[in-house]
């Protein structure tokens, strides 16, 4: 993230002298999403440092969650940038400006585009690694620019090829509206993601591992819930085991459980386990368990697991009349 910050630095200054040289509204739109790179990347160099922080007393869950709030920073910048390149290309119909240097301008803008992509490319792959929201925002952002960078030069060289100038803000106007689509979504995702939404993606995995690696006296699993906290992911589930186990026998089996999706997802898992004692004769129906020796009903049929019947918080059993 060091890297990338200086690197931007470096690019916005770049797109910066472009634009006093050719005085293009398009280029401009190109510069100015490059501060908010800039700031955006300071941002994501404190959110990646301080999610990095251990657990603490004040912060028994890790300091995760600052890497949605700052990747949501990240998007409101991003809008704002594209409502002030409206503005700005708005003005120039009204106000338009001579151009100079249109082909230096051209040669600058897709050279720092260029630079962006690599680093775009650099920031998802890492981020996908490690599971980071905000290296993966910050990614994002990047090759964003990189598209604003192409449309821009298309834009600049349509200008210096025809002497159309209104092509120019019209060019800038047409990627702001992308640039501020993409702000927008940002946001909503690092939204979605604090005020903790269900992930249906994430919690299919789990339930895909749940019935791929079912054991007989697992009878029931329900009220499953996940979390992210940062690079993170946290896990609460409820199983239904067999009431006449011991205390250690009941351990082993929520720890079997507990392993199992460890050594699977691809996330550091934290797996918070409540066991549940079955409840017969209700339980008996559902239960697999062949040699049960406390059994009070018979087996009726086994209940598919499916995030209709694992994420109530709600013992499964045989309603009447089915």
């Amino acid at each position: 993230m060091r890297f990338v910050f200086v690197a931007g630095v470096l690019l916005a200054i770049g797109k910066f002298i472009a634009y006093f040289l050719t005085h293009s509204n398009a280029i401009l739109s190109d510069a100015m999403e490059s501060i908010i790179n800039v700031v955006a990347g300071a941002i994501a160099t404190f959110g990646v440092s301080f999610a990095a922080q251990p657990k603490d007393e004040d912060h028994p869950y890790g300091h995760g969650k600052i890497e949605f709030l700052s990747a949501g920073a990240e998007g409101g910048l991003i809008f704002l940038a594209g409502l002030f390149i409206i503005y700005k290309a708005i003005a120039s119909f009204f106000e338009p400006q001579e151009f100079h240097n249109l082909d230096i301008g051209i040669i600058l803008t897709a050279a720092a585009g260029s630079i962006n992509f690599l680093l775009g490319g650099l920031l998802l792959r890492e981020g996908r690694k490690h599971h980071s929201a905000l290296l993966i925002a910050d990614g994002k952002h990047l090759l964003t620019d990189t598209v604003t960078s192409i449309g821009v030069v298309a834009g600049v060289f349509a200008v210096y090829v025809t002497g159309y100038e209104w092509l120019d803000s019209a060019t800038a106007i047409v990627f702001a509206l992308y640039i501020l689509y993409t702000g927008y979504k940002l946001v909503q995702e690092a939204t979605v993601t604090l005020l903790d939404k269900a992930d249906y993606d994430k919690l299919k995995e789990l339930v895909k591992l749940f019935k791929e690696n079912r054991r007989e006296k697992w009878i029931d699993i329900h009220n499953l819930r996940t979390q992210k906290y940062g690079t993170d992911l946290h896990v609460d589930c409820h199983i239904t085991l067999p009431w006449y186990d011991t205390l250690e026998e009941s351990h082993k089996e929520v720890d079997h459980l507990r392993d199992m999706v460890q050594e699977n997802m691809k996330y550091d898992v934290e797996f918070f386990i409540h066991a549940d004692p079955c409840v017969p004769p209700k339980s008996c129906e559902v239960c697999t368990l062949k040699d049960c020796p406390v059994r009070r009903a018979p087996f009726i049929r086994k209940i598919d697991w499916s995030l209709e019947t694992l994420l109530p918080n709600q013992k499964h059993s045989i309603k009447e009349g089915e």
